[in-house]
């Protein structure tokens, strides 16, 4: 097991834990129902809703597993008062190529680049951090640097 601590934002703890509490109370009663119903339509070799309801029942019980392991091992890290430089929780507001882009600085557990949320130990991450309103960071991506404005820290 890795006992690294995993670095979340109050936000980003409270949603792993929600999950947590809705696949425990909820879901786990939901597919074993599901599985109870297919036991009774017969054999279970050809039965296609027994098989999918126990695929999904092995990925939550694997989700609660994660989960478990992520929550017991979480370090809550509150964002700064002023978030003067980037650091971890901080909403920043960069500017590229003629267009404004924001993004959550967040753990790596949390992130959720469709969301906006990266993390810090992400390139983008590791070059925004400690910057200020003003400075440019310079981003190494698989099609090459792009160069970012900082425009505003929240």
């Amino acid at each position: 097991m890795n006992d690294k601590k995993k670095i979340l934002t109050p936000e980003g703890y409270q949603k792993l834990k929600k999950e947590y509490e809705e696949l425990t109370t909820e879901r786990r009663k939901e597919v074993a129902e599901k599985i109870r119903d297919a036991r009774e339509q017969g054999d279970l070799s050809e039965n296609a809703a027994y098989k999918a309801a126990k695929e999904e029942q092995m990925f939550i019980e694997r989700r609660i597993d994660e989960l478990e392991s992520i929550l017991k091992q979480a370090k809550v890290v509150e964002r700064s008062e002023t978030c003067d430089a980037v650091d971890l929780g901080c909403k920043v507001k960069v500017y590229l190529e003629g267009q404004d882009h924001e993004f959550h600085i967040v753990g790596a557990e949390e992130a959720n680049p469709i969301e906006g949320k990266i993390s810090y130990e992400s390139p983008m991450g590791q070059a925004l951090m400690g910057k200020a309103p003003g400075e440019k960071v310079k981003v190494d991506t698989p099609n090459g640097s792009l160069t970012y404005l900082i425009k505003e820290i929240k």
